[in-house]
């Protein structure tokens, strides 16, 4: 068995040619025992376990990548493979889509106390290795993956080697930062229109002319296979949760009426907020709350969003101009960042910072809160989309992309 797993695995390398290491790369402690990545399907997980198997290979290390879905495993015992792997003179071990195999922590659990060795596994939903760190917490060290930034976006498209910003220092040098940066003639506003409809999932650029098709059935089997793999969901409800999504698109982030889209989505309110959870763990729905403290906290969350501004237009068709603008905010600064809807404008950051989301004419006088809005806040901050470069206390909305 461990003959054709190299086998498999030699044939893949063959084709694997991506040089561009994502944000995370370097942030990862590959030293650590376990290591585990998550993140949405389609984001680049496996990408990075190629990639460090190349690196270890050039270190003349011993590593061997499986992948859990390998239709010639169903049925090998885990334990029995890594065993002769170890026997073998095994160093490293990558496993991919490790959700796939059942009772995969308990699995995970016995590779780390009985072999010396270094493991790196992916997940394609964040609910698995969730679920997995109750058994893992001593164990494993987690890391999240996003899709592109728009940073990020900009660096592949146009090989380019651009600065993550802080947002501190956005809030408070945005005008310098955009002057800075060595973007040459490239349309900023033409870019970020781009990325905001087709950008955020790396295989756009393998998949252009196919790529929303593709995105749907990304989703489809986040559900089908991921969801229910975990048994989260039985497989005759997963039509819900795509009916459930399909609601969402149709309502307003800022109308949301739980009565009215457990109704609608045909579900209980109990199941909804499950739900909901599920669909949030597995990247698809972004939860936002409301900036409270105490007991408070377990309310229902204040804002719900499509994860990204792509699934938005994949899933729900036309969209809201509003909507598409919180949703790429929400989804580039809500990974970094501490988020909460503010009640004084539309987000409150790290429980400082005050922001209210609109077009290129948005002013303090013209936000979704009365009266003066939020001019007398402090540290409040107007992010407006369709401008290149900004002033004093209003910042163009796509240098919010540079924050990862």
């Amino acid at each position: 068995m461990l003959k054709n797993v190299r086998k498999y695995q030699d044939r893949l390398k063959k084709s694997f040619k991506i040089e561009y290491k994502r944000y995370i790369y370097s942030t990862i402690d590959f030293n650590d025992k376990m290591v585990g990545l998550f993140g949405a399907r389609g984001v680049g997980k496996t990408t990075i376990l190629f990639q460090y198997l190349q690196e270890l290979e050039l270190q003349n290390k011993k590593a061997l990548y499986i992948s859990l879905d390998y239709p010639f495993l169903s049925g090998v015992d885990l334990i029995d493979l890594v065993e002769e792997y170890v026997s073998d003179g095994g160093e490293y071990l990558l496993l991919d889509e490790v959700h796939r195999y059942e009772d995969f922590s308990a699995y995970l659990k016995t590779i780390y106390d009985l072999f010396e060795l270094k493991v790196i596994f992916t997940s394609s939903s964040a609910t698995s290795n969730l679920n997995a760190k109750s058994d893992l917490s001593r164990r494993v060290t987690l890391y999240n993956l996003n899709g592109f930034s728009f940073r990020e976006y900009l660096e592949f498209k146009h090989k380019l080697a651009l600065s993550v910003w802080d947002i501190k220092d956005i809030f408070q040098n945005h005008s310098e930062i955009v002057k800075s940066l060595a973007i040459g003639n490239i349309d900023i506003l033409k870019e970020f229109k781009e990325y905001i409809e087709v950008g955020y999932y790396p295989f756009y650029f393998d998949k252009q002319t196919s790529y929303y098709q593709n995105l749907l059935n990304t989703i489809n089997l986040t559900i089908d296979l991921d969801l229910t793999s975990l048994g989260l969901i039985e497989q005759k409800y997963t039509y819900k949760l795509k009916k459930l999504l399909e609601v969402i698109c149709e309502s307003k982030p800022f109308e949301v009426n739980y009565t009215k889209i457990a109704a609608l989505a045909e579900i209980s309110r109990v199941k909804l907020y499950d739900y909901l959870s599920f669909l949030n763990d597995g990247q698809m729905l972004l939860l936002v709350d409301e900036n409270v403290d105490g007991l408070k906290k377990v309310q229902k969350a204040a804002k719900i969003y499509l994860n990204n501004t792509n699934l938005l237009f994949a899933y729900c068709g036309s969209c809201d101009a509003g909507t598409v603008r919180e949703t790429f905010f929400a989804n580039q600064v809500s990974h970094k960042y501490k988020l909460n809807i503010s009640k004084q404008g539309d987000f409150l950051i790290d429980k400082k910072y005050t922001v209210e989301v609109g077009g290129k004419k948005k002013g303090y006088r013209q936000t979704s809160v009365p009266l003066e809005g939020i001019k007398d806040v402090p540290n409040s901050f107007i992010v407006s989309d369709d401008i290149a470069i900004g002033s004093g206390n209003k910042i163009p909305l796509w240098l919010f992309g540079f924050v990862y």
